[in-house]
């Protein structure tokens, strides 16, 4: 009999409930919207300092730090990549992701930020040396290659009622054999390992973009400060920053043209 009264059971337009639901939908979207911020202001900086590492380090006329098929570094590009000061290039950015991925509880959002894009700027110095390996085009094309595949599988994990977590432990599992498998072949120098590596990378990381989207945005909560707000924002762009770098360079590795 209760039922007939259907003004009791379904709120009304305007009511309590659909307002709190509508702030909710917008401080999410403000959230979801500061991670990509985030996400796309680090990738900047990591291509600028790349490309401006590269520039700085190569040389347009004949040195005596010649590195084959007529490209010769300079002093300083010399001893960024050749000199043992290229292991600490190499180890840097491991470094600053640990400390930002360990410390971040304890930290200003702003401090946050700061080391978030000391790391950008490092991975960038880090992959400086892709533009001595391969062709300029073909990295521009697969950076955007990547970019699309990213937005696509980004979206999906948005907007998708699926809940994705059941593939996140399998993800995990394709993660720590990629790099197994990348630490064995660094001595053994398969191609066709590096081959299987790059194939199994790109669905690995593909399959992150979308799981980890999902999981960021399962961790917003509307009652978190501002400062946990911000905390969670740039951990949330560090872990997509870092699906969009993996997934480039797989794709770099399987369609990239080598500077021969």
């Amino acid at each position: 009999m209760s039922d007939y009264d259907r003004n009791v059971a379904q709120p009304r337009f305007g009511t309590t409930v659909t307002r709190t639901e509508a702030a909710i939908d917008q401080g999410l979207r403000s959230y979801m919207l500061s991670v990509y911020n985030y996400m796309t202001l680090g990738l900047a900086i990591t291509g600028a300092a790349a490309l401006g590492i590269y520039m700085l380090a190569v040389s347009d006329v004949a040195t005596q730090y010649a590195i084959g098929r007529g490209i010769y570094l300079t002093q300083f590009g010399y001893t960024l990549f050749v000199s043992p000061l290229k292991w600490v290039v190499m180890l840097a950015p491991l470094a600053a992701v640990f400390f930002l991925s360990f410390r971040v509880n304890r930290m200003s959002v702003p401090a946050a930020q700061a080391v978030f894009w000391l790391y950008a700027a490092l991975v960038g110095v880090s992959l400086s040396t892709i533009f001595l390996v391969y062709t300029h085009d073909s990295i521009v094309r697969v950076f955007f290659i990547t970019a699309a595949t990213f937005g696509a599988l980004s979206l999906y994990g948005y907007t998708t009622p699926r809940s994705l977590s059941a593939m996140g432990s399998f993800l995990i599992m394709g993660l720590f054999g990629i790099i197994i498998a990348s630490l064995v072949n660094i001595f053994l120098g398969s191609t066709m390992l590096q081959f299987i590596i790059s194939v199994v990378g790109v669905l690995v990381f593909a399959g992150l973009t979308a799981y980890d989207t999902q999981r960021i945005k399962e961790m917003y909560f509307a009652g978190d400060d501002s400062v946990i707000m911000g905390r969670k924002a740039i951990m949330g762009a560090l872990t997509l920053y870092l699906d969009f770098i993996n997934l480039f360079m797989m794709l770099l590795q399987l369609f990239g043209n080598r500077d021969e």
